[in-house]
C-alpha cells in the first residue's frame, strides 16, 4: 500500500474488517460492470463507459477491495460542473458475498470526506427509481448521519427515456453538507 492509498484508508473508518478502500483504476472497469450487472437494479451501462468512469473520474469516485485486492463494491460520481460544491453520485454497488455489512454507507461516507478535504462541498445528490428501498434507506440514512434535509423531485420522468418502460428518477438532493476545511486538489492520490 502506498501512502496515498494509506492517507485515504484512514479517511475510510467504518470499512467493515477486512476490506479496504481506494480509487478506482481502469483495471477495476470490467469489475465494475459485473459487480453493477449483478446486482439486478441498476441500469447497466457499457463496459467501455466503466472503463472510462474509472479513467476520467476516480478522483470523485470510490472502490471497495477483499484481502486479494479485488473490487467489491464501488460508488461512482462527479462534481457536477454547473454546481462545484455538490457531488451526483450515479451509482451505488456491493457484490452480493459483501452486503448487510455496511459496505456501501461507509463507501459514501468516505467518499464525501475525501472530496470535502479536497474542495468545498455543500450538497450531494442521486437519482433513485420509485421502490429501490436500499437505496432509499442508504442515501436519506446518510442524511441523517450528517444532519442535512433531503428535498425529493422527479428528475426524468418516464416517457423522457427513449429506450422502452422505465420508471421515472427522482432526485434526491442531500444538504447542507457539514462543512469542513479543504485543502487544494491534488491529482497525486
Amino acid at each position: 500500500m502506498t501512502a496515498a492509498q494509506a492517507d485515504l484508508q484512514a479517511e475510510f473508518l467504518e470499512m467493515p474488517e477486512g476490506l479496504r478502500t481506494d480509487r478506482p483504476e481502469v483495471a477495476d472497469g470490467a469489475a465494475l460492470w459485473r459487480i453493477a450487472r449483478d446486482s439486478r437494479t441498476l441500469d447497466l451501462n457499457s463496459s467501455y463507459s466503466y472503463l472510462l468512469w474509472c479513467r476520467d473520474f476516480a478522483g470523485t469516485s470510490v472502490v471497495a477491495r477483499d484481502t486479494e485486492g479485488t473490487p467489491v463494491g464501488f460508488v461512482t460520481g462527479y462534481v457536477r460542473p454547473d454546481r462545484p460544491g455538490t457531488l451526483l453520485v450515479w451509482q451505488v454497488a456491493v457484490d452480493a458475498a459483501y452486503r448487510g455489512r455496511g459496505l456501501a454507507a461507509a463507501m459514501l461516507d468516505g467518499l464525501t470526506a475525501r472530496i470535502a478535504g479536497e474542495q468545498p462541498l455543500t450538497a450531494l445528490e442521486t437519482t433513485i427509481a420509485p421502490g429501490n428501498t436500499a437505496s432509499e434507506r442508504l442515501f436519506t440514512s446518510y442524511a441523517a448521519r450528517h444532519g442535512a434535509t433531503v428535498e425529493r423531485e422527479v428528475l426524468f420522468d418516464t416517457g423522457q427515456f427513449p429506450d422502452g418502460p422505465h420508471d421515472p428518477e427522482v432526485l434526491y438532493r442531500i444538504g447542507p453538507l457539514p462543512q469542513t476545511p479543504h485543502s487544494p486538489r491534488s491529482d497525486s492520490l
